[in-house]
């Protein structure tokens, strides 16, 4: 992805070495966005190994005004054994409240539909809580649809640590 201008002298773009801090402040908004302020244990160093070393994992596009990290948008890699494609996770979507109304949420999303057009990839799909209803509206005027059919299941702490050591 190129960066591209947006209105309001911002910039969308891949995130790059030196963004950590902003990443990781976005991070922090979101998870008191969505009433989770202490849950968050990610460091500015796991964001550098993760989406800046030798091997990335994840991913991220940003949105930069006056120097700071105003949006981003967290993916990585998904496949689909019925399409034998791959596709895309959008993990999490952000865009500062004082931001909002903008557009800029919307060339985020944008963006990773580019990627998912000129890779070939057959989706992009994430999740939403079911209480944020601002959020549901804009992504369904953006034509995302729900998946009523399909729970998000989920292992963590103890349960998993059980069932990994299941193998030992």
């Amino acid at each position: 992805m190129t960066p591209h201008d947006l209105p309001h002298g911002a910039v969308l773009r891949p995130a790059r070495p030196g963004d950590e801090p902003g990443l990781l402040e976005c991070i922090h908004r979101l998870a008191v966005y969505e009433r989770e302020p202490d849950a968050v244990e990610n460091t500015i160093e796991r964001i550098s190994a993760t989406f800046f070393g030798p091997d990335p994992k994840a991913f991220a596009h940003v949105v930069e005004r006056d120097g700071a990290i105003v949006g981003i948008a967290v993916w990585f890699l998904t496949y689909s054994t019925w399409t034998g494609t791959h596709g895309i996770w959008l993990e999490d979507l952000f865009v500062a409240e004082s931001e909002r109304g903008r557009g800029f949420g919307k060339a985020l999303i944008a963006s990773l539909a580019h990627e998912c057009a000129i890779r070939g990839y057959a989706r992009l799909e994430w999740t939403v809580l079911d209480w944020n209803a601002p959020s549901i509206a804009f992504y369904r005027s953006l034509g995302a649809t729900p998946m009523d059919e399909w729970t998000t299941q989920r292992l963590t702490g103890e349960p998993l640590a059980t069932l990994g050591a299941a193998l030992d």
